[in-house]
């Protein structure tokens, strides 16, 4: 057998080269992001990722899509433990907040401008839609008129990404803890929620 046959038994070939492509975010930012690099740090051939992915705006798209599904999945568990409607809208957003500040580029890479093929792009369009999908549920269940939704929901997107683009970006001063970040992010999202 072969070195390269050997160093090919992935179940997922897929799952393995986001997660491989996402441990390099994590560790380099996305400008040492390659899909050569993907495959070394997969342990395939160079020529592996191409069976899945035509070119690295396609990587990009699954890495940042499965970023969303990460996002969607705390938006939920924000949703889950609050008290009414109200907490549980600023406790959403506290959750976006601290998503990002812990996952900085990844944050960056899905809300960012480095993926720009259009292909790749409506697949991270599609990524982000439940994440957003989680934010109108808590509007709905805070505000009574249907009229009202859609601009409530975009003013507390706006005042938690707006925040968070402000930590990520260093132009507001990040606490080092967690839990430092989740009680700037309430004490924000507490004034600007609606009543």
């Amino acid at each position: 057998m072969s070195t390269s046959g050997a160093r090919y038994h992935h179940g997922d070939l897929r799952a393995a080269l986001v997660g491989a492509a996402l441990g390099l975010l994590r560790e380099v930012g996305a400008a040492g992001l390659s899909l050569r690099a993907v495959a070394r740090a997969a342990g395939v051939s160079a020529m592996a990722p191409y069976r899945h992915f035509p070119d690295k705006d396609a990587l990009l798209a699954a890495v940042a899509t499965h970023g969303f599904a990460l996002f969607a999945a705390r938006l939920e568990a924000a949703l889950a433990d609050a008290p009414g409607p109200r907490a549980a809208l600023i406790e959403q957003g506290v959750a976006y907040v601290t998503f990002a500040c812990t996952e900085r580029a990844l944050f960056r890479l899905m809300f960012g401008p480095l993926i720009a093929g259009a292909k790749a792009r409506a697949t991270l369009h599609e990524g982000g839609a439940p994440a957003y999908a989680a934010l109108e549920r808590a509007v709905a269940a805070m505000v009574a008129d249907p009229a009202r939704r859609p601009a409530v929901a975009l003013s507390c997107w706006s005042v938690a990404h707006g925040l968070a683009c402000l930590l990520v970006d260093g132009q507001v001063a990040m606490p080092a803890e967690t839990e430092a970040i989740g009680a700037l992010a309430r004490s924000v999202l507490e004034q600007a929620v609606p009543s």
